[in-house]
């Protein structure tokens, strides 16, 4: 591969973090999702190898060094050499959920 960078959504589609390339575009959009400590909002921004990405999926923060970029979206095998998780999820590290109830404030 000749690219030295690559488009979030397409890296992350890529990297299997979401199913469908319109999903990632979503996910970029609606999530806070940081590359190297910048907040960034943008699926077009490009990211490359050695870069750390920090996001929210599920009730986990997930911190992901990008080793390698695709060409296209491989079997999981595949996806998962293009990263290095260096926060695996656990249940210890999980989102704790809101109580039932809870009313947030400006709610109700």
């Amino acid at each position: 591969m000749t690219e030295t960078r690559q488009r979030l959504d397409k890296w992350l589609w890529h990297a299997r973090f979401v199913k469908t390339r319109s999903r990632a575009q979503a996910f970029c959009e609606e999530t806070r999702i940081r590359v190297g400590g910048t907040v960034v909002e943008k699926p077009s921004h490009a990211v490359k190898p050695g870069d750390v990405l920090t996001f929210t999926l599920g009730r986990h923060v997930r911190a992901i060094r990008v080793l390698a970029l695709a060409e296209r979206r491989g079997p999981a095998a595949e996806a998962r050499a293009l990263y290095e998780d260096l926060a695996p999820p656990s249940p210890e590290t999980a989102i704790p959920k809101a109580p039932v109830g809870l009313v947030r404030l400006g709610e109700g």
